[in-house]
């Protein structure tokens, strides 16, 4: 569907009417900044979220909202192609999701227990940069563990899963982010900008909105972090998923990967758009430059999609990032029950369990809709249905 403006500086890929009140309020403090560049651009998974928008895109000359980013920061998506078929898969995928299960740490404040050989080189990578940065040892005073966070999944709308694409081939796939490292990361530098607006008396419709100003200490050592979280959890994915590929060559014997797909949705970049050099950020959103290939995951027990950018310069090049939330949490464990968990997981093999209750599809937006309204920002190139599903508690 095509763009409306909802706004003076606002353009909306889901119609104003579908847009919840406090989403909306959001959106409108965000866009009257007034470092915003041209227009915010609101993706069709909208809603309200910590700090902004959800499916918000947020491009801003010479300063930036850590709040907006977010504090899973860099979190995103990978997914690997695999040569394999169902028919090359064991009939019981029991077996694939208790090994996915023992060898990736799952759930808040569940780490590895010592730094994995395969974690080893992207750990020392990490290091390395962070070194170069002289920031080392402020990561280490943040969070003495975060070696040992390297290669586990998280929480809430965090999950592992194979599945299927539409010619049957077995695809891995995945979604986290910089785990507890980045929430910290991102945190101290949300209190830093709190701080500042204070210290200058500087009025805001919401605090959520404090900034940092270019060429200043501060900003600097925000998008020093930023760059560093967002590397972080490109790598905490990769490692992630080479743990899952070395579980499914053991249970189906040896095989090359054909095609490996990985995106943000969570980030910041500097970026050139209507003849201006920019900061873009997306906060529940995905690059989608004409031919960029990306991921946009339903929930639980729903359809999944690669995709592939179309370049829209209205929206930053950009497209959503999933289906979206409906419900709250709390509000989705009082509406669903087991019966419900049962009848949207058949046919998937899942640790059943009341945890999950507020991830079922109705507390999220339908993707089929979401998706029909991003006709103008990506081509669908594969629709994945899940047969086995992971996810922390």
């Amino acid at each position: 569907m095509p763009p409306t403006n909802i706004g003076p500086s606002v353009l909306s890929w889901l119609p104003a009417e579908q847009i919840e009140e406090s989403a909306m309020r959001q959106i409108e403090n965000l866009s009257q900044m007034p470092f915003i560049y041209k227009h915010v651009a609101v993706m069709p998974d909208c809603h309200f979220g910590l700090g902004a928008t959800v499916g918000s895109v947020i491009p801003t000359v010479r300063a930036i909202i850590p709040a907006a980013v977010g504090v899973d920061i860099g979190c995103g998506m990978i997914a690997v192609k695999t040569p394999l078929k169902r028919e090359d898969l064991p009939d019981d995928l029991s077996h694939i999701r208790r090994a996915i299960e023992s060898q990736i740490p799952l759930s808040a404040g569940h780490y590895n227990r010592s730094v994995k050989k395969t974690a080893r080189p992207r750990i020392e990578q990490l290091e390395a940069k962070a070194a170069e940065l002289g920031r080392l040892d402020f990561y280490d005073n943040l969070s003495k563990n975060w070696r040992n966070q390297l290669g586990s999944l998280g929480s809430g709308n965090h999950f592992i899963e194979i599945v299927l694409d539409e010619e049957d081939h077995a695809w891995a796939f995945l979604h986290s982010g910089s785990r507890g490292i980045g929430n910290r990361i991102a945190t101290h530098h949300i209190a830093i900008a709190k701080q500042l607006m204070e210290k200058w008396y500087i009025n805001l419709p919401d605090a959520d909105l404090s900034y940092l100003v270019e060429d200043t200490p501060e900003f600097d050592n925000y998008m020093t972090d930023l760059d560093w979280a967002q590397e972080f959890a490109l790598l905490n994915r990769e490692e992630m998923m080479e743990r899952i590929v070395k579980i499914l060559q053991h249970r189906c014997g040896d095989f090359a990967e054909v095609e490996r797909i990985q995106c943000h949705h969570n980030f910041t970049k500097r970026e050139h758009h209507f003849g201006k050099n920019i900061l873009v950020s997306r906060k529940g959103a995905i690059e989608a430059r004409d031919g960029q290939l990306g991921l946009i995951p339903g929930s639980m027990g729903t359809r999944s999609y690669v995709v592939r950018g179309k370049g829209n310069a209205g929206s930053f090049n950009t497209a959503p990032h999933g289906a979206g939330r409906r419900l709250s949490r709390n509000r989705a464990r009082k509406s669903f029950t087991m019966d419900d968990f049962d009848r949207d997981m058949a046919g998937v093999e899942v640790n059943r369990s009341e945890a999950f209750l507020d991830e079922l599809p109705g507390a999220y937006k339908d993707i089929d809709l979401v998706m029909e309204q991003s006709a103008d920002l990506v081509e669908i190139l594969h629709t994945f249905r899940q047969i086995v599903n992971v996810k922390g508690a």
